[in-house]
């Protein structure tokens, strides 16, 4: 991954679960508590027996709640286990759950190792101290990556924190085979856009399928249609809380997103995304925003040719000056915990999982991700992910996605419910962006 980043310092073994945390969505989705106000994550809590290096056994907590990322993650700490000894104890905790969360989490008693993503998000953590610098890992392993990636895995101090796993970008998927039998071509302006949707609607087909039980889901739409219409730099900004949420600008995203809503799928906010997916994998739908990991829904051993069906193009040129040069290709991966006592072994773990032995164990089994160790065998990729590794190499700003270039408390307690209110009345969008904007105000605060 070569392109520009934001400016700013934000699946199967069935190996059991030792926690499964259900999600209280009327706390997170109305907005009423902070990150901070939430229940804690209960983790394995660090590992035990440490000698007096920091070795010994090890608590990893992963977010990979879906049954193919789990298994893949399963497999890598499995190979590092037979390879070091060292016993890792995995805590696998609901995917939203995590998210929402992860402060508590980190302050409580997090595990030793855990996964988290690239950008604001990491960056955010780093400063407060929850995290633990990893320079020593970079420094076995620094000549494998890019330097973007080096740079995204940094903190404004300029230590290292995390170590990159796997990236996708978020595109409209489609099926070859229902396109071919259409005749229809993807398109390159949002007007190709609004007529292929309504030949699908001719079509007997849902144009876009659509998700956001979640609250994150959304984001995505809102990201690609800011970038397109205002351009990178002032989507970083907007994030950034630098940006009036009540301007013109931000506005004409809003009534360019509620003009598609009629393409899209409806009731959003009862649905998840592997249902939304569903959707399309059924042939029901004919497009789909969302990244690539879609490819889960379309992973079938007996049936290999679902997820050679599976085609992407990314979303269409909306205004000139911008054109189609920014993505969101979010970078998944890993941090170790500021309390862990178990730093030689975590450092150890952290290092395998940068390895590209541990990265081809994941993107083989998730034919939607590319890794992010450059030495990574690709021989064995999909054309999904080759398409995916060329769409973002060949992109020239790459956002992390509004959930990770933003404060996590603005993202949950403010964006989530915003968004899910414009869903619901879309021609409440002035109502909302004054909400949204006192909300910055009282959250961006130096």
């Amino acid at each position: 991954m070569k392109a520009s980043r934001a400016r700013r310092s934000p699946s199967p073994l069935a190996l059991p679960s030792q926690l499964t945390v259900p999600v209280n969505r009327r706390n997170v989705l109305a907005g009423a508590l902070g990150l901070g106000a939430l229940g804690a994550l209960t983790a394995c809590g660090g590992g035990t027996g440490a000698d007096s290096d920091g070795t010994g056994a090890i608590t990893f907590g992963s977010n990979q709640s879906d049954a193919v990322p789990r298994a893949a993650y399963q497999r890598a700490i499995d190979a590092f286990t037979s390879d070091s000894g060292i016993d890792v104890s995995v805590n696998t905790i609901d995917h939203n759950t995590f998210q929402e969360q992860v402060n508590s989490y980190l302050q409580g008693d997090p595990d030793d190792v855990f996964t988290w993503f690239a950008g604001y998000r990491m960056r955010y953590f780093a400063d407060q101290g929850l995290v633990a610098p990893i320079n020593e890992v970079w420094d076995n392993v620094g000549d494998m990556f890019s330097e973007s990636m080096k740079e995204a895995s940094a903190a404004s101090d300029g230590n290292q924190y995390f170590v990159p796993y796997s990236y996708y970008p978020w595109v409209m998927n489609y099926r070859k085979s229902v396109f071919e039998e259409h005749g229809w071509e993807p398109p390159t302006t949002l007007d190709e856009l609004k007529e292929l949707g309504s030949e699908m609607e001719q079509a007997g087909l849902t144009p876009i399928a659509f998700a956001d039980r979640g609250g994150w889901e959304a984001f995505g739409m809102f990201d690609i249609l800011n970038m397109r219409i205002n351009g990178f730099d002032f989507h970083q900004e907007l994030m950034a809380g630098e940006k009036d949420w009540t301007s013109g600008d931000v506005k004409e995203v809003f009534k360019t997103w509620a003009d598609l809503l009629p393409l899209h799928q409806e009731g959003a906010l009862g649905r998840d995304w592997q249902e939304a997916a569903q959707a399309l994998q059924q042939r029901n739908a004919g497009m789909y925003f969302l990244g690539t990991f879609v490819s889960q829904q379309f992973q079938d051993d007996d049936d290999p040719s679902q997820i050679e069906d599976l085609g992407f193009f990314t979303f269409p040129e909306i205004n000139a000056d911008h054109g189609t040069d920014s993505i969101d290709a979010p970078i998944d991966g890993f941090m170790m915990s500021a309390q862990t006592e178990n730093g030689g072994s975590g450092r150890q773990l952290l290092e395998f999982l940068a390895s590209a032995e541990a990265q081809k164990i994941n993107v083989d089994a998730d034919k939607g991700l590319v890794a992010a160790n450059d030495d990574t065998d690709t021989g064995d990729y999909s054309q999904l992910q080759q398409d995916a590794k060329d769409i973002v190499d060949n992109a020239k700003h790459i956002a992390q996605f509004l959930d990770r270039d933003t404060r996590p408390d603005f993202a949950s307690t403010v964006m989530i419910p915003s968004i899910q209110s414009f869903i619901r009345d879309p021609e409440s969008i002035d109502s909302i962006l004054e909400s949204i904007e006192e909300q910055k105000k009282t959250i961006f605060v130096d």
